[in-house]
C-alpha cells in the first residue's frame, strides 16, 4: 500500500535494482545476549545470498557485544559496531546507517533484535522497495497485527500514530514503526546528522523527513508480536520524547 504526506508529490524516483552485496541489515542491541546469535540466524535465512548484517551494540553490560564479535568472526557476513555508551535507538541506527553507507549499501533494513519483528518479513519488504524509496513493515494497514500486547500498550501505540499523523499531516499509519527498508537516497537527503530524536521518535522523523522530500514510502502489512525473551525498552522518557518532539518535527521540518 503506498502513503504519501498530505499536499506532497510522489517523487517520481525510480526504483533501481540493487545487488545482494549492497543489501545491508542494521541490528541496534542493548542487552540482547539471548537474541543476538538466533536473530542473525535467522535473518540470514531470509536475507539474499551476500547480504550483510551489521549489528550495533551499545557496550550492553549483559555480553551481547562479545557474542556479536564471535558470530561476525565465525561468519563474513556480519560485522559489529561497538559504541561506548547506551545512548538511544536513534544514535544507534545513525551510526549504524553511516558505517552501511560507507561501505557501499544502497538499500539498508532496519528492525529490532529481539523477534517482535519477524524475519520472515524481509522479502516481502525487500520486494515492496522494487517499486519504493522507503518501506514499512506496518502494523496498522489491512492484514497487519500485533499480538502479546496488552490493551494498554496497544492503546499507546496506535494513539502514538494516529498523534504522528494528525501534528505531521502524512497518510501514513505506522509512523513510530520500526521494520523498515530505506533506499540510499533517501538515507543521503534526509541529513541523519541533524536528527535529534534519541528514542522511538527517531522512528517518526526518519519517515516524516523522506515524506517531506517526496520519497516513494509504501507500507506492508506484518504481524508484529511482543518480544519473547529479555526486557523491554521502552520508558516514560521515551513516551514523553515522542509527544514533544513530534510538533517539534514538523517546525525543524517546513
Amino acid at each position: 500500500m503506498e502513503a504519501s504526506p498530505a499536499g506532497l508529490k510522489d517523487s517520481g524516483h525510480a526504483a533501481v535494482a540493487v545487488g545482494a552485496s549492497a543489501i545491508w541489515l542494521v541490528l541496534p542491541t542493548y542487552d540482547e545476549v539471548l537474541n543476538i546469535e538466533p536473530m542473525v540466524e535467522a535473518v540470514r535465512e531470509h536475507l539474499p545470498d551476500g547480504s550483510r548484517i551489521l549489528v550495533v551494540d551499545d557496550n550492553s553490560p549483559d555480553g551481547t557485544g562479545q557474542v556479536a564479535d564471535r558470530l561476525a568472526g565465525e561468519s563474513d557476513d556480519v560485522e559489529v559496531l561497538h559504541r561506548t555508551a547506551k545512548e538511544g535507538l536513534g544514535p544507534a541506527y545513525i551510526a549504524g546507517f553511516e558505517r552501511a553507507l560507507a561501505e557501499g549499501a544502497e538499500l539498508v533494513i532496519q528492525m529490532d533484535a529481539d523477534f517482535s519483528h519477524d524475519p520472515a518479513a524481509i522479502p516481502a519488504l525487500l520486494e515492496a522497495a522494487d517499486d519504493a524509496d522507503v518501506v514499512i513493515g506496518s502494523r496498522y494497514v489491512e492484514g497487519g497485527e500485533v499480538s502479546g500486547w496488552g490493551p494498554l500498550r496497544r492503546a499507546m501505540s496506535r494513539g502514538g500514530s494516529a498523534y504522528a499523523q494528525r501534528t505531521l499531516g502524512v497518510s501514513i499509519r505506522d509512523l513510530t514503526g520500526g521494520f523498515k527498508v530505506i533506499r540510499r537516497n533517501v538515507l543521503e537527503a534526509i541529513d541523519l546528522g541533524s536528527i535529534s530524536s534519541a528514542g522511538y521518535a527517531f522512528q517518526v522523523e526518519v519517515t516524516y523527513r523522506a515524506a517531506r522530500r517526496g520519497f516513494r514510502i509504501d507500507e506492508v502489512p506484518i504481524h508484529f508480536r511482543d518480544r519473547r525473551v529479555g526486557k523491554s525498552k521502552m520508558s516514560g522518557l521515551i513516551v514523553a520524547e515522542a509527544v514533544i518532539g513530534v510538533p517539534r518535527m514538523r517546525v525543524r521540518n517546513r
